[in-house]
């Protein structure tokens, strides 16, 4: 067992926020304990979290014992909210904002996983700062802070302020923090542990290419089908989508018929409306304002739109959501 140094020991402070996603989490908190193992002392030490100190339920249903955050101070090096769910679960309220900022005051490094960031940009601490999230929340997150430029990467490192998407990212973002600290050759031993051989770099792709997405590889196709995810607030007509392809309105009606067994519009409907179902997961926005954010001319045409591709509406799915 490593040896609990003090003086050398850098403590690493998890809050977990209900609904936390556990892969989340062990792919944080994992490569920590193997670099105490692999060091033969205690290079890191994990601390739980919580605002108040209760113990946290993972999605998963594993419930992890915390302490309460508002109990450490300028002892941790770095403190990471974990988070997943959604809006419901990331709204602590100011005991956990000005916790958070009480520790960025004293030099904590302050970090994002998952669904983190929007809590922290909720806290005011990704003003001016880059930063990511997972690509998931990204809709939501967008909606509720307009005036921060999110990016699409694994994970961002700027300075005291570190981020990174759900799932494994974490794995990547921790190999280089382990790396700042203890080098390239020692970090690749800890990834080598977990079987972690494709390091990925800072700003790869969280989602598969559109070619995986889709299932083509036209070039035309999949510009019109990435122009589609980018315009769903406002649409563009066939027209403007074969002159932005580079292709004849015509071309572009076969294409989508050919490759994927759909009509220009229900294929557009079907993305747009895809983008507007996450936001009624995740988002607080009304009907209309989601319709609106959609390219719906209104509540009732959006929501028998939705019913009519996820055969509820959109006040059904959240009430399903509500009682979950």
């Amino acid at each position: 067992m490593a040896i609990l140094d003090n003086r050398n020991t850098q403590t690493f402070g998890f809050v977990l926020l209900p609904n936390f996603a556990l892969m989340s989490y062990a792919s944080a908190t994992e490569p920590l304990r193997a670099a105490n193992l692999l060091a033969g002392r205690a290079l890191y030490h994990i601390a739980p979290l919580s605002p108040g100190g209760a113990s946290v339920r993972s999605s998963g249903g594993v419930t992890i014992d915390c302490e309460d955050i508002a109990s450490r101070g300028g002892d941790l090096h770095t403190v990471f909210v974990c988070a997943g769910g959604g809006p419901a679960d990331w709204a602590r309220g100011e005991n956990l904002f000005a916790s958070l900022r009480r520790l960025s005051r004293l030099g904590v490094r302050i970090g994002g996983i998952s669904s983190g960031a929007y809590v922290l940009a909720a806290a005011g601490l990704l003003d001016n700062r880059d930063f990511t999230l997972h690509w998931e929340h990204a809709p939501a997150f967008r909606e509720a802070f307009p005036q921060l430029q999110l990016r699409q990467a694994r994970y961002v490192l700027d300075g005291d302020r570190v981020t990174c998407g759900g799932g494994v990212a974490p794995l990547d973002m921790m190999h280089a923090l382990i790396s700042e600290r203890m080098g390239s050759h020692f970090a690749r031993r800890v990834s080598d542990w977990y079987l972690h051989t494709a390091i990925a770099e800072p700003a790869a792709p969280q989602r598969g290419s559109a070619t995986e997405r889709f299932g083509t590889h036209h070039p035309a196709l999949l510009a019109a089908l990435e122009k589609m995810e980018a315009t769903v607030e406002q649409p563009l007509d066939r027209s403007a989508m074969a002159r932005f392809a580079g292709i004849s309105p015509r071309h572009l009606d076969r294409l989508f018929s050919e490759q994927l067994g759909r009509g220009f519009l229900d294929k557009y409907r079907e993305i747009r409306l895809e983008h507007g179902r996450r936001l009624v997961e995740q988002s607080p926005l009304s009907i209309s304002e989601i319709a609106m954010a959609t390219g719906f001319s209104g509540p009732g045409h959006f929501s028998s739109a939705y019913k009519a591709l996820f055969a509820r509406t959109p006040s059904q799915e959240r009430k399903m959501r509500d009682i979950q």
